[in-house]
């Protein structure tokens, strides 16, 4: 079973009609109701975007991440989800000129969500500047040189764009959620 961790982003409406379309049975749940128990009865995550910074939603998806390492569980960060990702691994993030709409993707490395090149919709102001030595870099574009990141020995992977709102990301979703 799947949880989408909801972190206030506009766009929740579009991950969970995107993920309503796969065989995967999900729940939605705001960052703040998630507990230690909630964690135990998912098998994968997904950490979904936000609309402002909140201490307390890092320290719980930082530790929702740490979970996933530590279970060998699967997890996939978007936009945030990503950054976040990157920054409980080790890496770092920056600010960067706010980039929204389509752009294009390139695949540096093949993974079992992405293998081509792909359009992808961009909303964000910030990004991974720097990843940490349990990530490995998997795309990058004109505007983020960390699109896509991928756990060295794990399914847990970062997108920096939001994957549900282009058909091509929506592919990715639905790779992911077959793992």
């Amino acid at each position: 079973m799947l949880l989408v961790v909801d972190n206030g982003s506009v766009f929740i409406s579009n991950i969970v009609s995107v993920l309503s379309k796969t065989e995967i049975e999900f729940a939605v749940i705001p960052f703040h109701e998630v507990s230690d128990i909630t964690l135990e009865k998912f098998n994968s995550f997904i950490l979904y975007g936000r609309v402002k910074n909140d201490q307390k939603m890092n320290q719980k998806n930082s530790s929702i991440i740490k979970h996933a390492v530590s279970k060998k569980k699967s997890l996939l960060g978007i936009c945030y989800g990503a950054e976040i990702l990157a920054l409980t691994l080790g890496g770092t993030i920056k600010r960067s000129l706010d980039v929204k709409g389509d752009q294009k993707i390139i695949i540096t490395k093949q993974s079992p969500i992405c293998k081509n090149d792909a359009i992808v919709f961009q909303s964000h102001n910030y990004e991974i500047s720097k990843l940490g030595n349990e990530l490995s870099k998997m795309a990058h574009s004109e505007t983020c040189k960390n699109e896509i990141l991928q756990h060295k020995d794990l399914h847990i992977f970062g997108t920096q764009f939001h994957p549900e709102m282009t058909i091509d990301g929506q592919k990715m979703i639905e790779k992911f959620v077959s793992l």
